[in-house]
């Protein structure tokens, strides 16, 4: 078919728009597999990549969060909108990647210039991991599509060992990544094993 493009947006998409649903606000200031990273503030970094990576798809390289690095992402930055925005920008960005046109040619994303195909896999790459990330913060579940996996595996595979600044992290060496999203988890610089802190219980008052 004409209009096929090498990855669908939606499922990843549909996923994660589904672990915001089982986000409690005390979740918020947990801590996540992303080092020194609250959940608010990989909400904030999701919002700031889902409007990159749309706008990417779009070539509309001159926008804020294309053309530099993007800022640090801040518990304190998160708009208290987050639950309605952030869903709404996840679809935008779902539908951007539909277009093959967005697949062609270069564009850019956080200052980085690259193969638009490339760059449509970094963005799922991102999608997926944080998903994950997300998913483990807040002590939900995730799966993501098999054939999806296998495209990320491949291509996290060609990174450097000792990772790519301000893309990815050093792989993180473990026996026990024996799914494909393990090993994918693994190549991305993550450890699978990652669980929340166990809460603390307040004890009834006397």
């Amino acid at each position: 078919m004409a209009d096929r493009v090498p990855l669908d947006f939606d499922p990843p998409v549909r996923k994660l728009r589904a672990l915001l649903l089982g986000i409690d606000d005390a979740e918020l200031l947990g801590p996540t597999p992303c080092p020194d990273w609250s959940v608010a503030a990989l909400l904030d970094h999701l919002i700031g990549l889902s409007y990159a990576f749309t706008q990417a798809a779009r070539k509309r390289t001159d926008s804020a969060g294309t053309d530099g690095p993007p800022p640090a992402p801040s518990a304190q930055h998160l708009t208290r909108h987050w639950r309605s925005r952030l869903p709404g920008l996840l679809e935008e960005l779902a539908t951007a990647w539909k277009d093959p046109a967005a697949w062609t040619g270069t564009s850019q994303a956080g200052g980085v210039t690259m193969p638009a195909a490339t760059l449509g896999v970094v963005a799922m790459n991102e999608l997926i991991m944080h998903s994950w990330d997300l998913a483990r913060a807040t002590g939900q579940e995730y799966f993501a599509d098999p054939r999806t996996l296998e495209v990320l595996i491949e291509f996290l595979s060609q990174s450097p060992a000792e990772g790519t600044s301000g893309l990815f992290s050093p792989p993180v060496p473990t026996e026990s990544a024996t799914t494909l999203l393990d090993q994918a988890l693994t190549l991305a610089g993550r450890d699978p094993a990652w669980r929340h802190p166990p809460r603390r219980r307040t004890r009834p008052a006397a």
